[in-house]
């Protein structure tokens, strides 16, 4: 296990910057993930901590010791990347200890090796079958089991579920994080899927552009989300976004006019997320335009004075049809307001 820290780290391609100055530090024993949407720099930092990628600029730090320079072979960092990557033409077993070849381990001790870490990833009576016998839960749980048996510093998930069915994915999580708390090896999953995210990590770091969003536990980026962005990354279905105008200590959106507390002017955005809004005799008029069922909820998207707006209702069956007139109400403390241009969260808020 260990303490790793990105100290100022930055990644440059020619005419590009993958990853901007990022600084963070993940505790040991901790499970972080790293989320973000294609072309954020996550796989690119996490290839830096592998070794596979050397910063442009600043420090990786492994237990205090700087390790920019050290091969990712001697990093003792464990690698599961999203296509599993097994050699075809061994068995299980050989595939598991492979990455004991190259740690001079006796033969015995790494077939004792192996078979602990496949018991502990449920896989021991698989040992002598091939990849292609297996199926994608099990190859996974094979890739697992080889990343984790030369007992690494660090575990690293590349999107390592992205590959496998809705089902499989649930049980997957469940087991990953399972073997991480008994293990207690300190991981970092890359992925883009937010479930995966706020299921599996204890603290999840959101990257976009280059660059650190925010960082925190999923309660903190779902209801203080820093900045635009994550508010809309974070969430499902999405929050609905308001551009409006703030001025004389009210905002107006659309045909909306709702006062504030706190200071604010120019150009806003507010935020109000689908599970915030609930039908209310005392609620603003509105008239739904489109019913989705969602199995044990049903997401409806309706016309309002503040414009198009989505709303959810617990249940299987659908309370309101196409053209139906709703009052739809929202508690103050629930919305969000974010600077339009630079997009941080404002300390102003809706009056209640």
């Amino acid at each position: 296990m260990a303490t790793i820290e990105l100290r100022n780290v930055r990644k440059q391609w020619v005419g590009a910057v993958a990853v901007e100055r990022i600084d963070l530090k993940i505790d040991d024993g901790a499970f972080v993930a790293v989320l973000g949407p294609s072309g954020c720099g996550k796989t690119t930092t996490l290839l830096m901590l592998a070794g596979i990628y050397s910063p442009s600029a600043g420090d990786i730090v492994f237990d205090g010791a700087r390790v920019n320079d050290v091969e990712a072979r001697d990093r003792n960092v464990g690698i599961v990347f999203q296509s599993y990557a097994l050699y075809p033409n061994m068995t299980v077993r050989e595939n598991i200890m492979f990455p004991l070849r190259f740690k001079q381990v006796e033969r015995a001790e790494a077939e004792r090796r192996a078979r602990e870490i496949a018991g502990l990833v449920r896989i021991d009576t698989l040992f002598d079958r091939r990849p292609s016998q297996l199926s994608g839960g099990q190859q996974q749980r094979v890739a697992l089991a080889r990343a984790l048996v030369k007992r690494p510093h660090l575990l690293l998930l590349d999107e390592p579920l992205s590959n496998l069915d809705a089902a499989l994915r649930l049980t997957m999580r469940a087991e990953i994080r399972r073997v991480q708390r008994e293990l207690r090896v300190t991981t970092i999953l890359v992925t883009h899927d937010q479930i995966e995210a706020t299921t599996m990590a204890d603290r999840i770091v959101v990257m976009n552009a280059g660059r650190v969003e925010q960082e925190g536990t999923a309660r903190d980026l779902y209801e203080r989300p820093e900045t635009l962005f994550v508010a809309g990354f974070i969430g499902s279905p999405p929050i609905n976004l308001f551009d409006g105008q703030a001025e004389g200590g009210a905002i107006t959106v659309h045909q909306a006019k709702l006062p504030l507390v706190g200071s604010a002017a120019g150009s806003v955005v507010l935020g109000i997320r689908p599970e915030s809004l609930h039908v209310d005799a005392n609620g603003t008029p509105a008239r739904v335009i489109a019913v989705e069922p969602m199995g044990r909820e049903v997401l409806y998207t309706a016309d309002s004075p503040l414009g198009l707006v989505r709303f959810i209702e617990a249940g299987a069956e659908a309370r309101h049809a196409d053209g139906d007139a709703v009052a739809l109400k929202f508690a103050a403390a629930d919305a969000l307001l974010f600077d339009k241009t630079s997009g941080a969260r404002l300390d102003a808020r809706i009056a209640a």
